[in-house]
Formats: C-alpha cells, structure tokens, sequence
C-alpha cells in the first residue's frame, strides 16, 4: 500500500470530491496500518468503506434524533425494570424492532405520572431513530396549541403535512389538561390522518373512560378512540412513581445524616 506523496494528495482530494469524507480524513491512518501489517488492497478499501459507512450511520441518527425534538434523550438500557410494576417487558422487547411502525400500529402508556411512560415513549421512539425511522415527539398540550395558532395564521395544511411525513409521532402526557372543541377536533384530525398510514404512541394518566373530560365530546372521544385502539398495544405502568421514589430516598438520607 505504499504511495508516492503526489499519489496521495490526489486520491485525497478525489475522496473529498466524491463526498468521501471519512475516507478522506481516516486515509492516512489506514495506509500506515496497512504498511505495518501488510495488508491486502481488498482488505485495505473495505477497512476504508467500513469507516465511511459507519460515520454517515452515525450522522444520519444524530440527525434523525435531532429532527424528533425530544426533550431529553432516553433508552430502553437506561429504564428501571426492576420498579416497573405490572410491564409486559416481552412486548417492550418486542417493540423495540420497530415492526408495529412498518404495520401502522399504535402504541398506548397508561399509568400514573412519574411511572416511566415518558421514558418508554422516547426510548422507543430512539430505536426508531436508529432503525430509519423519521419520528416526531410532541407534548399534547403543546401541538393543540401548536395547530390552533397554525390555523389562524393559515399554515394549517403545512403543519399537518409535516407531521404526516413522520412514520412515528409521539403524543405525550394525553389529558394532563382540557382541550377547547377546536383543540379537540384538530387533535382528532391529527389522529384521523395517522390512522393505519403512520404510528403512533400515546401517553397518559387518564382511563378511556374519562378522556370525554378533556376532549369535551362523547361521539368526538368514540370516534377518536375507535381509531386510535383498533391497531393498538397497550402498556400499563403501575408502579411508583419514580419522582416519589427519589423524594423518599433524599428523605431517609437526609434522616440519616441528622442521626450520625
């Protein structure tokens, strides 16, 4: 693998030329390693190819990560299992191969806050990320508000088109607060334009049977409820809550260091 310098500059700036860049930044180091170990040209262009291909990888998750606006970057690894009481863990697994997103499937977290549902909506929404997936995460109070004021600027169509582009949106923290009736009917046109196209999943505190509270309509509330749950998997947290969890703990340390 040795080459002259002129030799070398100009593959160089070929690599960079065809959008190369890893190819052109790792060439060096690689020459010098296959110099030392005496490795073939085959081996030499595919150790090459192998670090391009892992680097655009790379970008284009960070990018799609990006693009989905979590609040703050969650995985499956980083859950507490252990005081998740009552989660079909096998399913979580399950989902986790981001299948339900190629078949149109929703996802529903019910449970009390601080149980994990967030948690479990972003993570799995970041191993969509990581598998091609384009996803979107919304707070629900934040899109209603988000498509009202859309509306009166009349770029409605835009943003619905937008969200519409994502193969997952996650609406999160569902009936934390009432929505007015043309929040409500937008919401239901989110959901109606989603439905068995693209995936959703869902977050909330609320039983179905108290969601007319917020969306203020009982035949708005069946139909919505009726296509959000006809291609669903449905997920129950019922554990303590991890806020209440942590207040306790800083608690008896703080009992246990008046003591000493």
């Amino acid at each position: 693998c040795a080459m002259k310098n002129t030799s070398f500059v100009e593959l160089k700036e070929n690599l960079k030329e065809l959008k190369l860049s890893t190819m052109a930044r790792e060439l060096e180091s690689h020459l010098r390693q296959a110099r030392e170990s005496g490795v073939g040209y085959d081996d030499f262009l595919l150790d090459l190819t192998i670090a391009e291909l892992r680097m655009r990888t790379e970008k284009r998750l960070t990018r799609r990560v990006r693009e989905a606006k979590f609040p703050l970057l969650k995985t499956l690894e980083g859950f507490d299992y252990d005081s998740a009481s009552g989660l079909d863990l096998r399913l979580i697994r399950e989902l986790s191969g981001c299948d339900y997103t190629r078949e149109g499937r929703n996802v529903l977290f019910l449970g009390r806050s601080g149980t994990g549902k967030t948690h479990l909506a972003t993570a799995l929404g970041f191993a969509a990320c990581a598998q091609g997936r384009k996803v979107r995460f919304c707070g629900v109070t934040q899109l209603v508000t988000a498509l009202l004021e859309s509306r009166e600027d009349r770029q409605l169509g835009r943003l619905l088109t937008q969200l519409e582009r994502h193969h997952l949106l996650i609406l999160d923290e569902w009936g934390y607060v009432p929505f007015t009736k043309a929040g409500a009917e937008l919401l239901f046109d989110v959901v109606s334009r989603a439905y068995e196209r693209h995936s959703l999943i869902v977050t909330t505190n609320l039983p179905f049977e108290k969601w007319v509270e917020v969306l203020g309509s009982e035949r708005l509330t069946g139909a919505l409820l009726d296509r959000l749950t006809h291609r669903v998997h449905i997920l129950e947290a019922n554990g303590e809550s991890y806020r209440l969890r942590e207040a306790k703990k800083r608690k008896q340390g703080k009992k246990k260091a008046c003591k000493s």
